[in-house]
């Protein structure tokens, strides 16, 4: 390698600067052969030529297409490589690449509408799934209650990947629980029973399409669907007492599991 002075090329640093690659990358470049200075101070410091300029231009421009290094110097140092072939291969990774950060994309911007606005469903659509009882300004108001808690953040995780089919499984999976529990309290079911109880694993398996109920938890929800008046009409409004029955069969089920329903805590 010749000797020149410093005003014969470009140190590493400097042609650092010009391209905006590291000089650890020109380093490597220069170990395996891909790019090497043409000159060398007397001192010994590399020194990069207008010819060795270009072609580090190169490698970057085939870089940050994506080719490899491998590739890239196939592309610029072996006569036989199709090019455009090479290309039109990098360019059909590059748009399947695209495709996936649309769907990305996509993807966050549902996981942001749900954290939001909890239900990712028109008006029309929460009517023909949850029936004209359904009052569409429930999602707005449970954001509004519930927004910086940890089940918030993981019904929205749920809502985000759930569209109206999901989620018409989801308000059947309910509706027929509400069915089982009406009949249960109808046939004379007492809490504690098996019967009882094995509605209450029910419930916990229906909720958990929501988010995950400790049995702690449910003992809490049993309360509210007693003592919150939209709640206590709904189950009442199945039949007549639903909503006290309920809080019983959970609060049995509790006791049967060690827990005490007059201490449990929402964790």
């Amino acid at each position: 390698m010749p000797d020149a002075t410093d005003a014969d090329g470009l140190t590493v640093g400097q042609v650092s600067t010009r391209l905006g690659v590291t000089v650890r990358a020109l380093h490597h470049w220069d170990e395996i052969g891909l790019a090497r200075p043409s000159l060398r101070t007397a001192a010994g410091y590399r020194l990069y030529t207008a010819g060795d300029l270009e072609r580090l231009h190169r490698i970057v421009v085939y870089r940050e297409i994506g080719l490899g290094l491998d590739r890239i110097r196939a592309v610029l140092d072996d006569s036989t490589t199709d090019v455009p072939g090479a290309l039109r291969a990098q360019r059909a990774q590059v748009a399947e690449r695209i495709d996936r950060l649309q769907q990305l994309s996509a993807g966050l911007d549902r996981m942001i509408d749900a954290h939001e606005h909890g239900l990712l469903l028109t008006i029309e659509q929460q009517a023909a799934v949850f029936g004209p009882r359904w009052n569409p300004d429930w999602p707005a108001q449970a954001r509004q209650r519930y927004g910086d808690t940890t089940q918030w953040r993981q019904y929205a995780e749920r809502s985000a990947s759930r569209g109206p089919e999901e989620w018409q499984t989801v308000a059947d999976a309910a509706a027929g629980l509400d069915r089982a529990l009406a009949d249960a309290m109808a046939a004379g079911v007492t809490p504690g029973s098996p019967e009882a109880n094995q509605l209450v694993e029910r419930h916990r398996e229906v909720f958990a399409s929501y988010f995950p109920l400790t049995r702690q938890m449910q003992v809490c929800l049993g309360r509210r669907y007693e003592a919150d008046p939209a709640f206590a009409a709904h189950y009442d409004g199945i039949r007549a007492g639903l909503a006290t029955w309920l809080r019983r069969i959970i609060d049995a089920c509790a006791r049967a599991h060690g827990i005490d329903p007059d201490t449990a805590t929402w964790q």
